[in-house]
């Protein structure tokens, strides 16, 4: 994949510099995803807690968490509002109308290692009754430029309420009622706009502007875009959030909610019915489990492919001193290249529902030795095969939450672009997705980034995109959760997760210096080594082209929500020792107004 530098201008939203991707015709996502965000990110900051700790991309919703820990709520308590309340302060990606992973690991999970209380939660969304496997293609056999993402046929069945709703009644204490709450007093009374809101819209001001709901919610009353300083109300979601309080998961997969936007997908040409509404079911998994550097690590299993690739990482770089090594110095950026290459390489298996089997030979500690043994000290391995890699977009977001009792909550969410598909569903003031575009249309076809998908990865009725979400918790040798992380970035998101742990775990550094440590990442296809300004230096760089590898400079990309508990201020607490117990967020910077707020 190629990325080049153009100008784009969009009839209805001024002109915009763009250094990657392909705009597609008509789409209202004509711009590079990893534009949104400062070109040159100010470091996270770095907030201490001695209780418990929420970090979400907009602060509004870190603070409905927080409030919800003060109140005597648990993490899952607070995780469950902070999902409602994004889905109203950062509708780009945390719609009702998509999906998500969850990672929870339990306090009470005593000394036994081979049994933990850590459970996954997959409530993403599903391919309708209807769908097929040609549905994108032409007459010619080619998939459509557009089809899969934009527009009503472009919509899979979204998860956000049913898991949402499926958390709170396994581990949650509060009601729904007051879970609620706070997000629908956002959407009611609206909320004052900042940069960060702005930046978003910006990225999808086509689909405000034809879409008839849209115009009077995020468009002014002249048909202008919103700026800074103005409040958004959105009382159509509202009461969509008070039906979903009033009658749960019902309250948005049968009646009004439902029936509005399977009639409004039916007329617009989507495939969406009131069976793939009735029949949604959240799906429950023991979440992948590996090891690194003595800490049990806990992500996501399939239909995810991101917690696969990090974990089969984890299980290579496990056989070296990356510390020792030296932070990118040119023996550590070979050795995680070649990981990163390797774990990519192994993904093209990889798609929802292929045998279990197939994951414990990538994890089988055997082959990680094998592959650890023969990593190249001169020119790149020789992975010679048809390059079938990622099709998802970058535009996701993240939330983490751990409280004073050591519960832990890692949640991706996503509607696969900003704003999904551009299309309200019916009255409801929702956000529907695009996840359609994240199977794969094709085999060997590229999708908008130029990346081509695998047959693995197939539609098929029901079945679940493969992602790279990677909702992570990593739990140190005394059963204790430790680290908290995510983010988005498409699939970038595992090398985000690894350069946030090895930064702790490997180079010692504050939980806010990891996620602000400046990235690089090479996924095979393309065989091109991204990275962030600053994150390789010229002489380190020249001498690894020597060797053979290809290197492109990008706009920072990801927005990792993070959070670190000191395990010796834990082992002085569990002793007995008063105020000792020390937890930090971090709110990654390169996405504008995100926080970390402490219980």
């Amino acid at each position: 994949m190629s990325f080049l530098k153009y100008l784009t201008c969009l009839s209805l939203g001024g002109c915009l510099f763009l250094s990657s991707g392909k705009a597609f015709a008509g789409s209202h996502i004509a711009y590079d995803p990893l534009l949104v965000g400062p070109a040159k990110p100010d470091k996270a900051k770095l907030v201490k807690g001695q209780k418990g700790m929420v970090v979400t991309a907009q602060h509004l919703a870190s603070d409905v968490g927080a409030q919800i820990l003060r109140d005597g709520g648990n993490a899952v308590d607070a995780a469950v509002a902070v999902g409602y309340a994004m889905s109203v302060v950062y509708p780009a990606a945390a719609s009702l109308g998509g999906g998500g992973f969850a990672t929870i690991y339990l306090p009470s999970s005593g000394g036994n290692r081979q049994n933990p209380k850590a459970f996954f939660v997959d409530y993403r969304e599903r391919a309708p009754l209807k769908s097929t496997e040609k549905m994108f293609l032409d007459s010619a056999g080619n998939p459509s430029e557009t089809d899969s993402k934009t527009g009503w046929k472009s919509v899979a069945t979204p998860g956000v309420v049913a898991g949402l709703e499926e958390m709170r009644q396994k581990w949650g204490t509060f009601s729904r009622e007051k879970l609620m709450a706070p997000a629908i007093k956002l959407a009611r009374e609206g909320f004052v706009l900042e940069q960060g809101d702005i930046d978003l819209f910006e990225t999808s001001l086509v689909a405000f502007r034809r879409n008839e709901a849209a115009k009077g919610v995020f468009l002014d009353k002249m048909g202008a875009p919103l700026k800074v300083g103005d409040r958004l109300i959105q009382t159509q979601l509202a009461e969509t959030l008070e039906r979903i309080a009033e009658k749960g998961r019902e309250g948005f997969y049968k009646g009004k909610v439902a029936d509005s936007i399977v009639e409004d997908s039916q007329k617009s040409g989507g495939v969406l019915s009131k069976k793939d509404f009735e029949q949604y079911r959240v799906r429950e998994f023991s979440p992948l489990h590996c090891r690194y550097r003595g800490n049990d690590i806990y992500t996501a299993p399939l239909p995810s492919a991101g917690g696969v690739a990090l974990c089969e990482i984890f299980g290579i770089l496990d056989h070296y001193d990356l510390g020792k090594s030296g932070l990118h110095s040119e023996k550590s950026l070979q050795l995680q290249i070649e990981a990163m290459r390797q774990a990519y390489w192994d993904r093209r298996s990889l798609g929802d529902g292929v045998a279990p089997e197939v994951i414990q030979h990538f994890l089988n500690p055997i082959y990680l030795k094998n592959i650890a043994d023969h990593l190249p000290q001169e020119a790149p391995k020789d992975l010679s095969a048809f390059k079938q890699a990622s099709s998802e977009k970058q535009e996701t977001t993240h939330y983490s939450v751990i409280d004073s009792k050591g519960m832990a909550v890692s949640i991706t969410v996503t509607l696969d672009g900003w704003f999904g598909g551009g299309v309200l569903g019916g009255n409801t003031g929702v956000w529907m997705n695009d996840e359609m575009d994240d199977f794969s249309l094709k085999a060997g076809a590229p999708n908008m980034f130029g990346i081509p998908g695998a047959k693995a990865n197939a539609i098929a009725p029901g079945k679940t995109p493969l992602s790279s979400m990677a909702p992570t918790i990593a739990v140190n040798p005394n059963h204790k959760a430790i680290l908290i992380t995510g983010s988005r970035g498409g699939a970038r998101i595992p090398t985000i997760a690894l350069s946030v742990l090895t930064g702790v775990f490997d180079y010692k550094m504050d939980i806010a210096s990891a996620v602000s440590l400046p990235r690089f990442h090479e996924q095979w296809a393309p065989d091109v080594v991204e990275m962030e300004p600053k994150a390789i230096s010229k002489s380190i760089q020249k001498k690894l082209e020597k060797k053979g590898y290809s290197f492109a400079e990008r706009h920072p990309w990801g927005g990792a929500a993070s959070i670190f508990v000191s395990p010796s201020s834990l082992e002085r607490h569990e002793k007995g020792s008063k105020n000792v117990r020390k937890v930090f967020g971090a709110a990654d910077a390169r996405s504008l107004g995100g926080s970390a707020v402490a219980e």
